[in-house]
């Protein structure tokens, strides 16, 4: 309705941004709900004409307020788009609209002996976690999305449609032309509408088993982490909080395994402190990881035994490793929880989340710099972590109404930022920069390196009118 009347969209204000932290709501002055690939082709064509802004929207789950109409225009809604249109088991592959999510796939592909390993804690959008470069608790194992997508149709600003690997084509590798699909993964709908997704997928292993083990410090912990990875144990999930104790653990038969698994998780100790609470779970508060192993079932009492002697060596606790699918569950719940843990620490305060990702090297010192950073803030900012490849992140809780307090918080995720730059690192590993790290990209990549993005963008959207003031 009113899709005539193009002057009349997209005129609104640039809308202010309290220290890119929280966004007032910025809402787009038109919302479509296409059911096709040719309704967003006709709905962009027309937007383009009348110079109108398109903003993408998948599942809202996103953390850099990429779905925020700052220049107003129409935002496209695919949530109804959600067709699983191909499905290969012989390929390990298959092909999804921006409408599917995460859990929905993983339910289709119950008793297939398949599953899509990335996981980034929300039920988010297939096709938003291309666009975002998403990956997760996995990701030590299986890869992020960059790896996992194998081909893209796009529909570009003006209405053309694009794949990006050519139609229909999901080969394993290529070496032919430019990479699109990698041009597009991580694109954050800056560049077009990501309309459909082929997709990687993995064989659910035999055998799975999962621990918490707590350490004396954060560096031991990390220690661990490394020397795991090392020794080639088939760790698909490592993380942890940097701080409580513990020794729960899980095993599970792949006829029992959910669609989560395989990597070390960290948590600090006010972190562990938080998810123990909240959960009931009645961890110590101490540096902690959660680890879970893939493997045989032949193979994973050699690895369970490799493990447990990695983590005592560096003064971990004991590990016990839990047999029941709802003991695994209730772990990675936990996990999955931390951010409505972390918000309960101070009720009715509103929470910030950011992400930084470093060599492991790195990783120790880092951390350690950074809790001494929240400590002499003054600032409530538990921490948890995909150590297994150096991201971690801050949930920052704090009163919005406070500006000196937000101000307290905006300047500490710079100096993050710029800390996980001076290590050799990224200032964000998942959540991708959005509105909030613009400055810290152009730190990141140098003023030729943002200039070719930028000519990227023009290229492809000579008007600015996909998602604009976002990324570049």
């Amino acid at each position: 309705k009113g899709h005539g009347r193009g002057q009349d969209l997209g005129r609104g204000k640039s809308v202010g941004h309290r220290c890119h932290l929280s966004p007032r709501c910025a809402p787009p002055d038109a919302v479509v709900w296409p059911q096709s690939v040719e309704h967003v082709q006709e709905l962009a064509a027309l937007c383009y004409r009348y110079r109108v802004p398109m903003v993408p929207f998948g599942t809202g789950t996103g953390l850099e307020g990429g779905v925020n109409a700052v220049q107003g225009g129409v935002c496209f809604d695919l949530s109804r788009m959600d067709t699983i249109a191909e499905l290969s088991l012989e390929d390990f592959s298959v092909t999804v609209e921006p409408g599917v999510t995460r859990k929905a796939l993983n339910s289709h592909l119950r008793g297939t002996g398949l599953w899509f390993p990335v996981d980034p804690g929300a039920d988010a959008s297939l096709c938003g976690m291309a666009a975002t470069g998403a990956s997760g608790t996995n990701a030590v194992r299986y890869g992020t999305m960059r790896p996992n997508v194998l081909n893209l149709r796009v529909v570009l600003p003006d209405g053309r449609l694009l794949h990006t690997a050519g139609p229909g084509r999901q080969a394993r590798k290529r070496a032919a032309g430019y990479d699109l699909t990698s041009l597009f993964v991580g694109s954050e709908g800056t560049l077009g509408f990501l309309t459909q997704a082929t997709l990687r997928l993995h064989p659910l292993p035999e055998a799975t088993a999962a621990t918490i083990a707590s350490f004396p410090s954060v560096g031991a912990a990390v220690a661990c982490t490394v020397q795991v990875l090392q020794a080639a144990v088939p760790v698909a999930r490592i993380g942890g909080c940097l701080g409580p104790e513990v020794g729960l653990g899980i095993q599970v038969l792949a006829g029992g395994l959910s669609a989560a698994s395989s990597h070390p998780e960290f948590l600090d100790e006010v972190m562990a402190d938080a998810c123990s609470r909240f959960s009931g779970m009645g961890l110590p508060t101490a540096a902690t990881l959660l680890l879970e192993l893939h493997s045989s079932r032949h193979g994973l009492a050699e690895q369970q035994r490799q493990a447990e002697e990695i983590v005592q060596l560096n003064g971990g606790s004991s590990l016990v490793w839990a047999e029941e699918p709802e003991q695994r569950g209730q772990l990675w719940s936990m996990r999955h929880n931390a951010w409505y843990a972390a918000l309960a620490l101070r009720p009715g305060c509103q929470g910030y989340s950011t992400d930084v990702c470093v060599p492991i090297s790195r990783l120790p010192n880092v951390v350690v710099e950074t809790k001494k950073d929240l400590q002499e803030s003054g600032l409530t900012g538990p921490m948890v972590g995909h150590v297994g490849d150096g991201n971690f992140h801050c949930i920052l809780v704090f009163n919005s109404q406070d500006p000196v307090e937000a101000q307290r918080v905006h300047a500490f995720t710079q100096r993050l930022g710029r800390r996980a730059l001076a290590a050799g690192g990224t200032c964000t590993g998942e959540h991708g920069v959005g509105l909030g790290k613009r400055a810290l990209l152009l730190e990141e990549l140098g003023q030729e390196g943002l200039d070719t993005l930028r000519c990227i963008k023009a290229a492809l959207d000579p008007h600015n009118l996909m998602n604009p003031g976002k990324v570049v």
